[in-house]
């Protein structure tokens, strides 16, 4: 049998030893979730409702920033990379370090989040080791600017 703390009527009662909100299943009273610290940087409020955030940090919507670079896709993506690997079949940076290795995606030299352009002038033949690679130390960057925006006082 789990004790309960006084609550308030229209609310729903917490464990007193364990501090978790209870569901009311019946003649059976179970915990629903234990309380995690809001995720929000340098918060350590604990939230019980499993959104991740206490009220005052509410989790920002994704929406697609106004400035964000037009990509191709379909089929005028798939002539631009029969088309970039018929000039140049290679993996560009294998072939810089002296490897042949044949390419199997088209990248962008300069990401397209980090303003680049979706041009042919932007664009390398790559192969996917070198993509991974690439893409994490990209990732790697991503979220360094996100927590910049944390520590700078932005949400």
């Amino acid at each position: 049998m789990t004790r309960t703390s006084e609550h308030l009527p229209g609310t729903p009662p917490v464990c007193a030893v364990r501090g978790f909100l209870l569901e009311d299943s019946g003649d059976i009273t179970v915990p629903s979730a234990a309380p995690r610290p809001c995720s929000h940087p340098g918060c350590g409020v604990l939230v019980r409702d499993g959104t991740g955030r206490c009220p005052k940090h509410p989790k920002q919507t994704w929406a697609k920033k106004p400035t964000a670079a037009k990509r191709i896709t379909g089929r005028a993506l798939q002539r631009l990379r029969a088309e970039l690997f018929d000039r140049e079949p290679l993996c560009r940076p294998c072939y810089r370090n002296g490897l042949v290795v044949l390419a199997s995606m088209r990248d962008h030299i300069l990401a397209l989040e980090e303003g680049g352009t979706d041009t042919d002038d932007n664009a390398q033949p790559i192969c996917e080791p070198c993509h991974d690679v690439k893409s994490k130390a990209e990732r790697a960057r991503g979220v360094r600017r996100a927590w910049a925006g944390y520590r700078e006082g932005k949400p």
